[in-house]
């Protein structure tokens, strides 16, 4: 149980999420999950149609909300773990409807009601991912699912209620951020395609007009008195543009990205690119040191003292298919969900955290 408890607060990372479109018409999602570790039990997690599930308590601390009982209506796979058996938890997935989204920390600002309103079905911030997923084809039946039907509210799962917020986008290419705040939940409607994590996202938004500047073209020379000054270097039209990991400086490179960015001919390619671009905002291990990394048990061993990118993914909508790279290894794998959903249970694999490396010329050897 004391272990379950430290991995509800680890829902509360840092992260960057983007939604993107290929050429040949692939809508994709991808985030970075950026923190000190990953909980235990983690993987990549295929939960198949059907199954009965809740979005309000857990048995095993005698909480459970009979009346939020609910039947998965899609299959969806994602990054999660299994570790509720009344629930599972997705940190973020994409469903066999192409609905694709994943939860970001939101520390400071989220807000939650104490009590549901009469007619609604409660759910607590750590089961939305799931939830949605598992009931809304499309980020339209997400507006309408969380305009009255469901609720969020602050019960602790686990003596904890995370600080988070949403965003979501699926095959018509519209993204919406969902943020609940103590003036009320807010539903943001075809965004830019960014977030990360706070402030809010109409704080984002409005803080790109102070790099309205920025662009992808050299500028040209500079003549000052007799002196006519040729450039000597590139990439100068992004003069300006922030370099550090705090989330408002993320969100600004990822913009100018998601804007100027090559978009990939065919989801391979896309999918290749947009890991670039999460790359551009990934943190190195060493550059983000946390103040408290956290107490050390037998179970906890692989927690560092610096918040780092512990894994990146990429999920397309048309094709179902979940990719994902890990810190230690950065070769790109995926798992298809139409083929999973021959499956009749829920099933892991691992996010494979050991690096490979390829030898190519004869006699050549892997072994450093």
């Amino acid at each position: 149980m004391e272990n379950l408890k430290r991995q509800m607060g680890q829902l509360s990372a840092g992260c960057s999420a983007v939604s993107w479109a290929t050429e040949d018409g692939r809508h994709l999602f991808g985030r970075n999950f950026d923190f000190n570790t990953l909980a235990e039990g983690s993987g990549i997690t295929y939960v198949p149609a059907g199954g009965r599930y809740y979005t309000c308590g857990t048995q095993m601390e005698g909480t459970l909300v009979e009346k939020s009982a609910r039947t998965a209506a899609y299959a969806c796979v994602g990054t999660g773990f299994l570790h509720i058996p009344t629930t599972p938890v997705l940190y973020e997935g994409v469903n066999e409807k192409g609905l694709m989204g994943g939860q970001l920390y939101f520390r400071e600002f989220a807000a939650y009601p104490a009590a549901c309103p009469e007619g609604a079905n409660p759910v607590q911030p750590p089961f939305l991912v799931y939830h949605l997923l598992a009931q809304c084809a499309s980020v339209e039946e997400v507006a309408r699912r969380l305009d009255g039907e469901d609720a969020l509210i602050a019960v602790p799962l686990l003596g904890t209620v995370p600080p988070l917020h949403w965003a979501f986008s699926d095959s018509s290419g519209e993204s919406i951020v969902i943020e609940s705040e103590k003036d009320g939940l807010h539903i943001y409607r075809h965004t830019v395609g960014v977030m990360t994590n706070s402030p809010s996202y109409a704080w984002h938004r409005l803080n790109l007009l102070n790099y309205a500047g920025l662009r992808n073209l050299d500028y040209d020379g500079l003549d000052i008195g007799e002196e006519k000054i040729q450039p000597c270097f590139s990439g100068s039209g992004a003069q300006g543009l922030p370099g550090d990991w705090s989330s408002p400086s993320r969100f600004v490179r990822l913009a100018f990205l998601t804007k100027y960015g090559v978009k990939g001919r065919s989801e391979q390619q896309g999918v290749n690119y947009l890991f670039r671009l999460l790359g551009s905002a990934a943190f190195p291990l060493g550059a983000v040191r946390v103040r408290e990394p956290g107490a050390l048990t037998e179970l906890d061993k692989q927690v560092v003292p610096f918040d780092y990118t512990v894994y990146s993914c990429v999920m397309c909508a048309e094709s179902g298919r979940f990719y994902w790279i890990t810190y230690e290894n950065p070769a790109i794998r995926f798992v298809d969900l139409k083929q999973l959903s021959t499956r009749g249970k829920a099933v892991q694999f691992p996010l494979e955290q050991v690096p490979e490396f390829i030898p190519v010329g004869e006699g050549a050897s892997s072994e450093g």
